[in-house]
Parts: structure tokens; C-alpha cells; sequence
């Protein structure tokens, strides 16, 4: 019988940076994590091989996977010392997709898996920290949801934020546990009253329908469209990684966080990040919650920080290029939970041009990085540079120009001799049209997501709303909050910093 699933966890693990082709390039790069030392959580990855069974059996699991996805499933329990679906010691798993080439946004991710009515309260009772538990109950409902239950976020949200302008909160934080209880009762009415049936209770019948939907966000249309920009094979298929959860939301003494192991702009060699406190992954990478500088991190917890110095440049030196990580710190302990080749432009070639120095120190290419690979597109403002609302480049969002405001259907608008960008509401990560015009793709397929926060754009001192133009293609103009002039750029010809 094939085999479909390889574990790792504590220090071991079935497979390998070599096995992209079969793990993904999120399972093959956690699996080289774990063989290194590194701290990763505990997990399985299910390969592309299962998915294309999967594929061409009409969307059914080829014979033993399930066998193999519980065995995979016992061990982990045991390298996390807790048991799936258990209601006082309760393990959670997150559900990734994983293709062998990055397809940023493309594909579905469920975190917190493994929660019900009985496991959240076994969840409080461990960490003693109800808010806690309820906060991942919450945000379990929303992505299930949306990702396997085709449920749109923002009708979740809507619940979330009706809540926050009642208790006067600014930040989801801020809701206290009993408004958070009262909450999840709202969405899993929610849930009754769209689906016509109640949120799944059987932690072995979420893990399964979670697995079917990343399977299926392959077909997604988003997905599909993104292949056929970047000529991607359709039947390259994807992985899943099921992954044990580690928590940033634990309090005070965690966290989440993203960065570069060196500048993506300039490719100087230094730690470029950020962190967000008492956070979950989805928290940074959805633009849910404005992120910290990552001297936010050295400031609260300097031990954490210099241990993730010491592995982001580990990593770097292992995989001979500039990576990009995914961290989370769970009261005062590290894991890292993605890394992968994230060398763009100047950074690449400075890179390139030190590798070079350090294994052939004769050779004149050497002996100077390449200076025609600019770190930006030309006429972009780098940080630092006259005005702008944002003095700075987010590890995980960049600049968008020439934009318009647009709605939640998160469509750019054109009209004759404009080319526009689309400004959309922080939450929503969905892809668009391209800031060429070309459809599906990304806002962050040119490296800049833009992020425009809650407040409208400005325009001359003039606040700009949904639907009207900000600009003209290469006009410089400022954005009240979270947004960057530009100067006749074409963003579009920048490669993806996901």
C-alpha cells in the first residue's frame, strides 16, 4: 500500500527539504526544520500523491489514507503528551495547505481544530484562562465556517464587531470572555440557520471535512486563476499539513510573528519582522490587527528574541539563501511554524554575492553584489524617503498606488487612461483583479498587500471613499493611514515577497 502520510515531532522526522515534490514545500521545509533541531511543533503532512488519488477518484480518499492520517494522528498525541478530542486535556490541530511552490493566499488554512462544546471548557480548565478558550472557540467557528462550510467572514465579523462597538473595545483583546461565550452561541446559530444542520461536535469529522476542503481550495477559482498567471501545472496538486496548535494568544507572554532573515528591500543583514502580542498567526497575515516592530519582542521577552536571532540565522546559512518565517511564542517558549525562500531583488543579489565571496573569495563576480536587481520597482519611495502616511515597509505588506478605494466586493474599478489599485477593508484578504487589470490576481501577487486599515484615504486633505480615486498612475499622493506615496511605479513588475 502507498504511503500518504510522514509525521515529525521532537526532533525526527519521515521526511526532508528534498521531498517538495511529495510533502509541499510547507511539510518538506517543517520536516527539515524538525531534523535540525529547530523547535517545531508536532504534526503530519499527507502528500501531493493522496491528493491526486483524491483528484481523479472523484473527490474520494484513496484506500487506507484514513488508516494512515489516525496512526500519524496517535503519534502525534503522544509527542504532544495530549489526546485528540479528549474533553480535559483537549489536542488542537491547525489544517494547512501546501503546495511545492508558494501560492500566497491562495489556498485554505484551518487553526484550532479539535474544539466543541466539551473540549473548550477542558481547554479553560487546563490554562485556567477562559477568555483564552473561548477566544480560539470563536475563531475555530469562523474559519470553519467560511473555509468548509462556504460561509463568508464578514457575516461572522459583523457579530464580532457589532460586540466591540457596544463594550466601546478597540481591539478584539479587549472582549471579555463571558461577551466571547455569548458570541459563539451567535455563530454557531449562524451556522444552524445557513448550513440547515449544527456545527459539527465529532473532532474526527472536522479533521476530515477540513482535509476535503484544502484538498478542494486547489480547485478553488482563485487558486486556478493564480496557476494560470505563474504557469503553474494544475496537476501539481497540494499537501496538507496537520500540525499541533501553539498559541500567541496565551496572554502577555505570547505571541505571533513574521519576518525576513535579512532587509527585503536592501538585503542589508539584519533581522527585518514584526511582532503582535497576545495574537494568532491569522491575526498578522490577514491584516486583522496592526502589527509591532519586532523590537516589540526584544523589549518583552529578550531571551525569545536572541534565540530567534540565532535560528533565523541558522536557517539562513543552512538553506543559503534569505528566508521567510513564520513564529509563535507560547508563554515564553518559540516554535517556528514555516520558513522558505524568501530572497527577492537587491536582497537576493546581495545574498548571492556573499554566498559567492564565501565559497570562490578569487572570483571577481564575487566580489560585488549585482546592483540591476533593484530591492523595489523604480520610482518607489523606500522608507525613509519624503512623505507617505507609513515611513516604513511592513514585513508582510508593502506599498499599493494609482488606488481607489473599493468595497467588499473587492473588485478594482478602471476608467480610460487610469490604471488602479485596490484598497479594500483590512479583513479582507480575498484576491482581485491585479493592479494591471488581469484578473484574480492578488493585491500581495506584486508583494504589497495594502492594508488600509479602518480609515478612509485622503486625497489633498480631502478624506476619499469607498469608490472614488485616489490618484492618478505615478501621481504621488498621501494616505491618512496605511498608505504610501508613490512615484510612476509599475508595482505589478514586482515578484511576491510571500
Amino acid at each position: 500500500m502507498d504511503k500518504y502520510v510522514y509525521s515529525f515531532g521532537r526532533g525526527r522526522a519521515e521526511g526532508s527539504s528534498l521531498m517538495r515534490n511529495l510533502l509541499g514545500g510547507k511539510g518538506c521545509e517543517l520536516a527539515e526544520m524538525t531534523n535540525l533541531g529547530i523547535p517545531v511543533p508536532p504534526g503530519l503532512t499527507i502528500t501531493t500523491q493522496a491528493w491526486a488519488q483524491y483528484s481523479r477518484g472523484d473527490r474520494r480518499w484513496p484506500d487506507g489514507l484514513w488508516d494512515q492520517v489516525i496512526e500519524a494522528l496517535t503519534k502525534l498525541e503522544g509527542d504532544s503528551g495530549l489526546t485528540f478530542g479528549d474533553p480535559q486535556r483537549p489536542l488542537l490541530v491547525s489544517v494547512r495547505s501546501g503546495a511545492r511552490v508558494s501560492m500566497p493566499g491562495m489556498m485554505e488554512t484551518v487553526l484550532n481544530l479539535g474544539l466543541n462544546d466539551k473540549t473548550v471548557e477542558g481547554l479553560a480548565a487546563r490554562t485556567r484562562n477562559d477568555r483564552f478558550a473561548w477566544d480560539c472557540y470563536r475563531r475555530f467557528i469562523t474559519m470553519f465556517g467560511n473555509v468548509v462550510l462556504g460561509i463568508r467572514r464578514e457575516v461572522f465579523d459583523e457579530h464580532l464587531d457589532a460586540i466591540k462597538r457596544r463594550l466601546g473595545a478597540r481591539t478584539d483583546p479587549e472582549v471579555p470572555a463571558d461577551e466571547l461565550r455569548k458570541l459563539t452561541a451567535a455563530y454557531k446559530e449562524l451556522v444552524l440557520a445557513r448550513t440547515g444542520a449544527p456545527f459539527p461536535q465529532d473532532p474526527r469529522e472536522q479533521l476530515r471535512l477540513a482535509i476535503n476542503a484544502v484538498f478542494d481550495s486547489w480547485f478553488a477559482k482563485k487558486a486556478v486563476e493564480y496557476r494560470r498567471i505563474h504557469n503553474i501545472p494544475a496537476d501539481w496538486g497540494t499537501a496538507v499539513t496537520v500540525m499541533a496548535m501553539v498559541f500567541g494568544n496565551l496572554g502577555e507572554t505570547s505571541g505571533t510573528g513574521v519576518g525576513f532573515t535579512r532587509d527585503p528591500r536592501t538585503g542589508e543583514h539584519r533581522f527585518y519582522a514584526e511582532f503582535l502580542v497576545n495574537a494568532q498567526g491569522e491575526d498578522v497575515v490577514a491584516g486583522i490587527r496592526t502589527p509591532e516592530r519586532i523590537e516589540a519582542l526584544r523589549d518583552r521577552m529578550p531571551d525569545i528574541y536572541a534565540e530567534l536571532l540565532a535560528i533565523a540565522d541558522r536557517l539562513e546559512r543552512h538553506y543559503k539563501d534569505m528566508q521567510d518565517i513564520e513564529f509563535t511564542v507560547q508563554e515564553a517558549k518559540l516554535y517556528l511554524l514555516q520558513t522558505r525562500s524568501g530572497a527577492r531583488g537587491r536582497a537576493r543579489g546581495r545574498r548571492s554575492g556573499e554566498g559567492a565571496r564565501a565559497r570562490h573569495p578569487h572570483r571577481a563576480h564575487a566580489r560585488a553584489a549585482p546592483d540591476a536587481q533593484r530591492a523595489a520597482a523604480p520610482g518607489v519611495r523606500r522608507a525613509g524617503e519624503g512623505g507617505g502616511a507609513r515611513r516604513r515597509t511592513s514585513a508582510r505588506y508593502g506599498f499599493a498606488g494609482g488606488a481607489r478605494c473599493g468595497g467588499r466586493a473587492g473588485r478594482v474599478r478602471r476608467r480610460p487612461g487610469r490604471r488602479m489599485g485596490q484598497v479594500g477593508p483590512a479583513r479582507d484578504p480575498r484576491p482581485t483583479r491585479d493592479l494591471t487589470g488581469g484578473r484574480g490576481r492578488h493585491v500581495r501577487r506584486a508583494g504589497h498587500r495594502h492594508r488600509a486599515g479602518r480609515a478612509h484615504l485622503s486625497r489633498g486633505g480631502r478624506r476619499r471613499r469607498h469608490g472614488q480615486a485616489l490618484c492618478r498612475w505615478g501621481q504621488r499622493r498621501r494616505g491618512r493611514r496605511g498608505a504610501a506615496g508613490l512615484r510612476g511605479a509599475r508595482p505589478c513588475a514586482w515578484p511576491s515577497i510571500w
